[in-house]
């Protein structure tokens, strides 16, 4: 088990502009969705109408991602602010 057991500290993670990438790519998935919306019957007729269920699902699932960062977003800097306050 000792060969696993990682001999350095781990680096601190990196932070960048999380709820504009979140933003960014649930408009995507809506923007492919809307895309392929008029090919309904073709995707129908040859199996293919998951692709079009993907794309809904994963606008979705962004739209709770970009709740869930603001969210992290905004308890990091009331910390960070917390935190100025006490030094």
């Amino acid at each position: 088990m000792t060969k696993w057991t990682p001999r350095h500290e781990a680096p601190e993670p990196l932070e960048g502009p999380v709820v504009a990438t979140i933003t960014g790519g649930t408009i995507l998935w809506f923007v492919l969705f809307l895309a392929q919306l008029p090919f309904y019957g073709w995707f129908q007729d040859h199996g293919h109408l998951w692709w079009l269920w993907t794309c809904l699902a994963g606008g979705g699932l962004g739209l709770i991602g970009v709740w869930y960062v603001r969210k992290r977003d905004a308890a990091i800097k009331r910390h960070a602010a917390g935190t100025d306050e006490v030094r």
